[in-house]
């Protein structure tokens, strides 16, 4: 049995798909070793600082967030009381924390492995510095790791281009998706296209475009939107200006609630500019929902060939919802094609190929 860490600057309850990737992976790996979580308690809703959950032990750091940024002193201290022994597997989509682990690693004499899960655009009052600090920070971290986990072969392309890490220390390993979103494949339906987006209320996620996209559909369809963030008071007044009767702004859902709401939908859409792999698709097509998506790097990945993809701009998202409206029986293949393509994501494997990924960086 190993100790095994896993370092993120963000865990649920705290809403992303990020934070719910970790805690499936550690969950997962909870079953055969010692798995801790080392994060902070930002977003945390009141849950104990140390807690054991799913048989992980989890230690939440008191921390502030400066420009989408956690911040939390007494991270430093927990990662110098890890064992020496300790894999340390570090989750990144954040500045800051990326730092901290590799001085750590350096002062420790240790090696870390880092989980590459999306290159951020720059946003906000600070974000002119994202490209600089991409350049002469984040990737000395990067090439600094004794290997880096991407999500798919087109990402392994981007890190070794754009931030000169060896591709012998590159390794692709998907999402996964956990059992209890799997469900049977839908009948053909009557009525109108009950359709469900989940995620954050975010820049990236772009669900802007998507209340412009419905403002243009011309078929009986009904949105629900599962997600929070920065954006919600913007966008449900945006959805009040176009007139969107049609559309429910149902806040943060997780555990048996966000099974729940897959399993009513009819079809799922993502509305993302750019994605890693988003493990809120990969729940639609366990669920057996037919995907409609914008046509952008990441989910182009995981939905082409079995979902519908549109080009980032609204009049062709609300064409491809148009479509699989208008023909159930399309939405029928397509959520047989979801289900499907799912099997192959199952956290079983995926942990199974993240273990593999330990012992080929020598940790």
């Amino acid at each position: 049995m190993r100790t095994i860490v896993q370092i993120t600057p963000y865990y649920p309850p705290h809403l992303g798909g990020l934070e719910r990737v970790v805690s499936h992976l550690a969950q997962e790996q909870a079953r055969r070793h010692d798995v801790r979580v080392l994060t902070t308690a930002l977003g945390s809703a009141g849950a104990p600082r140390t807690a054991v959950e799913g048989g992980v032990t989890v230690r939440r750091h008191r921390a502030v967030e400066v420009a989408h940024t956690a911040i939390a002193p007494g991270l430093a201290a927990g990662l110098a009381r890890l064992p020496r022994d300790a894999v340390l597997h570090l989750h990144c989509a954040h500045a800051l924390l990326p730092e901290l682990v590799a001085l750590t690693a350096k002062l420790r004499r240790t090696p870390f492995l880092l989980h590459f899960h999306l290159d951020v655009d720059a946003s906000g009052r600070l974000g002119a510095l994202l490209p600089l600090y991409k350049r002469h920070v984040f990737g000395r971290v990067l090439r600094a790791a004794a290997g880096v986990v991407v999500l798919t072969a087109a990402q392994a392309a981007f890190v070794t281009e754009t931030y000169r890490v060896p591709a012998d220390r590159v390794h692709v390993v998907p999402n996964g998706v956990d059992e209890a979103y799997f469900r049977p494949v839908r009948t053909p339906r009557n009525g109108p296209l009950n359709l469900l987006y989940v995620g954050r209320l975010s820049a990236q996620k772009n669900v802007a475009r998507l209340l412009d996209a419905m403002s243009l559909v011309e078929n009986d369809v009904r949105l629900r939107i599962v997600g929070d963030g920065e954006l919600r008071g913007r966008l449900e007044k945006q959805a009040a200006g176009l007139g969107l009767v049609n559309v429910e702004f149902a806040g943060g859902l997780l555990g048996d609630d966000l099974v729940d709401a897959y399993a009513a939908a009819d079809a799922f859409v993502s509305s993302s500019d750019k994605e890693g792999m988003p493990l809120v698709v990969l729940e639609a097509m366990a669920a057996a929902l037919p995907v409609v998506a914008t046509d952008v790097p990441g989910t182009r990945e995981l939905v082409a060939g079995t979902g519908l993809l549109a080009a980032p701009e609204p009049g062709a998202l609300a064409g491809a919802i148009d479509t699989l409206a208008a023909d159930p029986a399309l939405a029928a293949r397509l959520g047989r094609a979801s289900a499907e393509h799912a099997r192959a994501y199952a956290w079983e494997t995926v942990a199974g190929l993240v273990e593999d990924v330990y012992v080929r960086a020598g940790l």
